[in-house]
C-alpha cells in the first residue's frame, strides 16, 4: 500500500495562500497582423498522391525506375498493379507512351545524358530536390523503396548519386525499410560497346554494398529466345521478373498449415546487404530422392540472375504444393529433405511451404542473399 508521504511533493505545488503573480501585460490581436500580411494559409491536399498499390504484397513498397531500362522495367511492375509507381528520367523520350503522366518524374532543363555516368550523376545532384519533392508528394508513407536502373546508359547507370535521396526520403516518412536495387547487365552483344559495359560496371560497384538484384539480359534472352519476338522480349522478361518477384512478397503475406515465411523473415534477407539471387523451378515429380539437388540446380540454371558465387548469409526456399502431395508421406519426405539440403548452404534459411491445388507441380522459389558483388 502507498504511504501518503510518497505523494507530499504534490503538496508542496500547492500552497494554501501562493504569492501573487505579476499581471501580464494585455495583448491585442493587432500584435500579430503580420502572419496575415504574408498572405493566406496554405491548404495542405493530396491530390498527387498516387493510389495504393492493389496487388497483395507484406510490404509497403514502391517501386522507382530510373533511366530507360529502369523505366521499362518500374513499367512491368505498374502493370501487375503496384500503383505506387514513378519513372524518373532526363528525357520523355525514354519513357513508355502507355504510362500516365502522374508516374513520371522528369528533370528539367535536360534532354538525354548521351551515356555519360559523370553527366547523369551531375544532373541528379542539381536535381535532387525535384526527385524527393516527387517521392514525397506522389509515394506518400512507404516502407521500402525498390529501385530499378538498367546498365549501360547514363541516366540508369548513374542512379547511385540518388541514394542519400532515397534515403533521406525514407527517414522522414519514418519508414520501417530500406533501398533495395533492380539493376539489369547488358547482353554479350551490347557489353562489346566499352562504353555501355564501362557504364554497367560503374552502376554494379555503386550499388555493390547495398542490397542489389542483378539481371542478366544475356540470360534472360536465352531463356526465351524461341518462345517470343524482338518486339516482346525484354518486355516478356521485365513481366516475367516482376511476377516471380511479386510471388516473394505475397506468400510472405498468407498462412500456411505446414509453415510461413512472414515479413520479419523476408525483412531479415533484404536487410542482407550486397547481391540477392532469386530463381525458380517446377519440379514435375517430386517423388525423387535427390529433390533437393533439383531444386537447387534448377532454380540457378533458370534464373534471370548470374548464378551465386560464394555461400549465403541469408536464404529463403518457398514451396507450393498441392494437396496431394503435402499429404504423400514420400514426398514429404522430400520437401523436409530438400529444404535441409538448400538450408545446409546458407548461414541461415528461411522456408515456406504453402499448399495451391492449381500448380501443375511442385514449384520452388529460391532466395539468396548476401553474396559477393559481382556480375
Amino acid at each position: 500500500m502507498n504511504n501518503p508521504d510518497d505523494f507530499d511533493f504534490a503538496e508542496t505545488a500547492s500552497e494554501v495562500n501562493p504569492p501573487a503573480l505579476d499581471t501580464p501585460t494585455p495583448t491585442t490581436t493587432n500584435d500579430f497582423d503580420f502572419v496575415d500580411h504574408y498572405g493566406d494559409d496554405e491548404e495542405v491536399t493530396h491530390e498527387n498522391l498516387l493510389p495504393e498499390n492493389t496487388i497483395p504484397a507484406s510490404l509497403n513498397c514502391a517501386i522507382v525506375g530510373v533511366g530507360g531500362g529502369g523505366g521499362k522495367m518500374a513499367k512491368a511492375f505498374l502493370d501487375l498493379g503496384y500503383n505506387r509507381t514513378l519513372l524518373v528520367n532526363t528525357t520523355a523520350k525514354d519513357v513508355p507512351s502507355d504510362v500516365d503522366d502522374k508516374h513520371v518524374v522528369l528533370i528539367p532543363d535536360a534532354d538525354g545524358i548521351g551515356k555519360d555516368v559523370n553527366l547523369g550523376k551531375a544532373v541528379f545532384d542539381a536535381n535532387s530536390t525535384v526527385v524527393e519533392d516527387a517521392l514525397r508528394t506522389k509515394l506518400g508513407k512507404v516502407d521500402w523503396l525498390f529501385v530499378c536502373a538498367g546498365g549501360g546508359g547514363g541516366t540508369g547507370s548513374a542512379v547511385a548519386s540518388l541514394h542519400s535521396v532515397f534515403e533521406r526520403y525514407l527517414k522522414s516518412v519514418q519508414a520501417e525499410g530500406e533501398v533495395v536495387y533492380i539493376t539489369s547487365w547488358p547482353t554479350a552483344q551490347e557489353s562489346l560497346n566499352p562504353t555501355i559495359s564501362k557504364n554497367a560496371l560503374a552502376l554494379l560497384n555503386d550499388v555493390s554494398k547495398h542490397t542489389h538484384i542483378v539481371l542478366d539480359n544475356e540470360r534472360q534472352v536465352k531463356l526465351l529466345r524461341g518462345k517470343v519476338g524482338m518486339l516482346s522480349l525484354f518486355p516478356s522478361a521485365n513481366t516475367a521478373f516482376a511476377k516471380l518477384w511479386t510471388q516473394v512478397l505475397k506468400l510472405s503475406t498468407e498462412k500456411s498449415p505446414i509453415q510461413s515465411f512472414d515479413t520479419k523473415d523476408l525483412e531479415r534477407c533484404l536487410r542482407t546487404p550486397q547481391r540477392m539471387f532469386i530463381g525458380s523451378t517446377m519440379v514435375k515429380d517430386p517423388a525423387t530422392p535427390n529433390l533437393g539437388a533439383m531444386i537447387l540446380q534448377n532454380c540457378m540454371k533458370r534464373s534471370p540472375c548470374p548464378a551465386p558465387k560464394g555461400k549465403p548469409k541469408t536464404g529463403a526456399l518457398l514451396l507450393i504444393a498441392s494437396s496431394e502431395m503435402a499429404n504423400d508421406p514420400e514426398i514429404s519426405k522430400h520437401m523436409d529433405a530438400a529444404i535441409g539440403y538448400v538450408g545446409g548452404r546458407t548461414d541461415t534459411l528461411f522456408s515456406g511451404v504453402y499448399i495451391n491445388d492449381n500448380v501443375p507441380g511442385l514449384v520452388a522459389i529460391l532466395c539468396m542473399n548476401g553474396l559477393p558483388k559481382g556480375k
